[in-house]
């Protein structure tokens, strides 16, 4: 057996379907196929159940999975330890931020990294939250900035940069902002205008609303924190943000809201592993967001 076979075999595991699995490792379908059959044929055991539309595991598959991935991760440790003895820092850094949050520390350590190491090759996708993580748990993104509910996902490394509570940005003249407060309970009196499900502050929302039992609806949905204030300001509705976001919109009321014990984070995440070129971008995150 050899590597190529064992990272075909978890991108398969992983994906659960050929042929994601095959635009994963960017090769052909029938190729993943025919490593697959072959590995199988060399352990004298089937790894996958092919019936249906989805590649399940058989116990024999499962069993090698951990192993699998053991492999891999020293075939990688093994690189990266002969580029630290010789000094080399390579190749390419896929780095993944939540849409329409504009944080400058992080375009600071972005700027810093290219300045240290311009032969790196830098990738930048913006995506909501949910998609981001299940990108670093694929290889997909070595890091990302994430929006958050509650804690940081299991299994990943990450850095907490802000913990913060929600609130709901009103017109200056609204009977909300008079009162100051609002019960989380009481949402439903309200228009909301919110970000979109798979953001750290929706899943927030949607989490304390589902503890609690109640379900008001959700009547605007926009992709940038701009967009949602600009919403609000033009009486659409209230806006839910977290209370870093509403310090750039003063024209409006940031108004708290009880009753939401779920923190909303702002995060980096990444796998446990890391190689030299992360590490030296994760230091200079670190530099730049204190």
């Amino acid at each position: 057996m050899d590597l190529r076979q064992l990272e075909y075999f978890v991108a398969v595991a992983e994906t659960a379907n050929f042929t994601r699995a095959a635009e994963r490792v960017h090769i052909t379908q029938s190729g993943v196929s025919a490593q697959i059959k072959a590995l199988e044929h060399e352990l004298g055991a089937r790894l996958f159940d092919r019936t249906g539309r989805t590649a399940k595991l058989t116990d024999a598959g499962s069993a090698a999975l951990r192993f699998a991935r053991a492999a891999l991760d020293a075939a990688a440790d093994l690189r990266d330890a002969i580029d630290d003895v010789n000094g080399l820092i390579r190749g390419r850094l896929s780095i993944g931020m939540v849409i329409g949050c504009e944080v400058a520390p992080l375009f600071d350590a972005l700027a810093a990294f290219h300045h240290e190491h311009a032969d790196i090759d830098l990738e930048l996708v913006e995506a909501n939250s949910n998609e981001l993580v299940a990108g670093v748990r694929a290889g997909m993104f070595d890091v990302a900035l994430v929006g958050l509910s509650g804690e940081p996902p299991e299994h990943l490394a990450a850095h907490i940069i802000s913990r913060e509570r929600l609130v709901a940005l009103t017109l200056r003249d609204s009977s909300l902002a008079r009162k100051g407060r609002l019960q989380v309970t009481s949402l439903s009196a309200y228009p909301i205008i919110s970000l979109p499900v798979g953001t750290g502050i929706r899943n927030v929302l949607d989490q304390a609303r589902t503890a609690l039992g109640i379900h008001p609806e959700v009547a605007l949905v926009a992709t940038s924190p701009d967009t949602v204030a600009g919403l609000a300001r033009r009486g659409l509705g209230i806006a839910v943000l977290s209370e870093s976001m509403a310090v750039s919109y003063p024209d409006l009321v940031a108004v708290p809201i009880d009753g939401i014990d779920i923190p909303a984070l702002l995060a980096l995440v990444w796998q446990e592993r890391s190689s030299p070129a992360l590490a030296v971008f994760l230091r200079h995150c670190r530099e730049a967001f204190g």
